[in-house]
């Protein structure tokens, strides 16, 4: 009698690679997102910038009072997140353009309320200069599902680009912020210049006058 074991043995080894194989990709991801997001904004990525800074303070009145100009050298270059496919990006992915980083999430009454806000903001600015980023905070699959949801249901065509939790909690253990939604006005190489709690009116003449004083340092 012919012994056919072999056959399925390989079968069953070039599975367990290919899981193997699998199960490594995911944890690389994984370790990606979780080291960068676990560090504190990196001080070392990036110089005081106080004028500029300053800049920016200037020009925040009225809707945009609450925003508060900084420039002490905290850097967000690591700064990792997915795109709605699952692919790796960070905020040096955008390296040469000013960044405004909104931290939302579908739960969140106040982001929800100021989307539309942000959708104007980069009808009008997104640019070889200038680029949203909406880092989504829904975790989980079931929060990417809402967060779909809630964008579709809006008619709102900003990327979703989830983040796990540590990405917002390195905010929160550098005194940053303490709650959503948190913006951060980011010059080209990711380093910090203004910080945001709370929501606000940014498709307004205010909120305008900001983004032009960021573009202008």
């Amino acid at each position: 009698m012919t012994d056919q074991s072999p056959a399925p043995l390989q079968k069953l080894k070039a599975r367990r690679v290919a899981v193997i194989a699998l199960g490594s990709a995911a944890l690389a991801l994984v370790a990606t997102l979780v080291v960068g997001n676990f560090m504190p904004a990196q001080t070392s990525q990036c110089a005081a910038q106080p004028l500029k800074a300053q800049v920016i303070d200037s020009a925040a009145v009225g809707q945009l009072a609450a925003l508060n100009g900084t420039g002490t050298g905290r850097g967000y270059a690591d700064l990792a997140f997915t795109d709605a496919a699952g692919n790796k990006k960070s905020i040096a992915d955008y390296a040469g353009r000013k960044l405004l980083v909104n931290f939302w999430a579908s739960w969140c009454v106040p982001c929800r309320a100021e989307m539309p806000a942000l959708q104007a903001l980069a009808n009008k600015y997104d640019s070889d200069s200038f680029a949203l980023v909406p880092i989504n905070l829904d975790v989980g699959d079931s929060g990417i599902e809402k967060a779909k949801k809630f964008l579709a249901d809006e008619k709102l065509t900003l990327p979703l680009y989830p983040a796990p939790l540590q990405a917002f909690q390195r905010l929160q253990q550098e005194a940053v912020t303490v709650g959503l939604p948190t913006t951060l006005l980011l010059d080209e190489k990711g380093c910090e210049l203004a910080v945001l709690q709370g929501p606000a009116e940014w498709d307004s003449p205010d909120g305008e006058a900001v983004i032009a004083a960021l573009l202008s340092t």
